[in-house]
């Protein structure tokens, strides 16, 4: 099974502020949509809090919420209590590739455990306020696959950047800083 991590980022780092994304980009929603349709979506309590009520959990999914709270409920989720818990079901599960969708201690998380294999990452040409970062990860550790390049219009206020990564093998995709 392929673990992919899915982000969207801003050039200084951030991914979400009070809660909630810090801009509204409708071509990345599809793009996240359309990429984790189907597969196990991973993500930790305060990130699936954060999903509006009317898209939680997320259709046509699996949703795996990781939680160390025993009596956190979440309908129509499958609760779990770490990330190699969520990990190991998606992989019983005949999962092919499972997606972990945030928020930023989860992102930490898998990059320390070194389990991904795989970076979505869209890069949003803005340097935002915010209180979310996604983790620094060692680049050359990556091998860059593909990117795609979004103009700001009338839609979308930041142009923005979709980037795919596959690790390299045998490479460590810890960053120097998380090491």
């Amino acid at each position: 099974m392929i673990v992919s991590v899915i982000a969207a980022m801003a050039e200084n780092g951030v991914i979400g502020v009070d809660g909630e994304l810090p801009w509204r980009l409708p071509d990345d929603m599809k793009f996240f949509q359309r990429t984790t349709m189907g597969h196990h979506v991973i993500t930790g309590r305060k990130n699936y809090e954060s999903i509006p009520d009317r898209f939680r959990p997320l259709a046509g999914r699996n949703n795996v919420v990781v939680t160390r709270d025993h009596a956190y409920a979440a309908p129509g989720a499958t609760v779990v209590h770490a990330l190699e818990e969520a990990l190991h079901l998606a992989r019983n599960a005949g999962e092919t590739e499972a997606f972990i969708i945030g928020g930023g201690q989860i992102y930490a998380e898998a990059f320390r455990a070194g389990v991904v294999d795989r970076i979505y990452l869209t890069v949003v040409h803005a340097e935002v306020d915010g209180d979310v970062y996604f983790p620094d990860f060692q680049e050359d550790a990556w091998a860059h696959t593909w990117n795609e390049i979004h103009p700001s219009d009338e839609r979308h206020a930041y142009s923005f950047t979709f980037h795919r990564y596959e690790r390299i093998s045998g490479s460590n995709p810890l960053s120097r800083a998380a090491s």
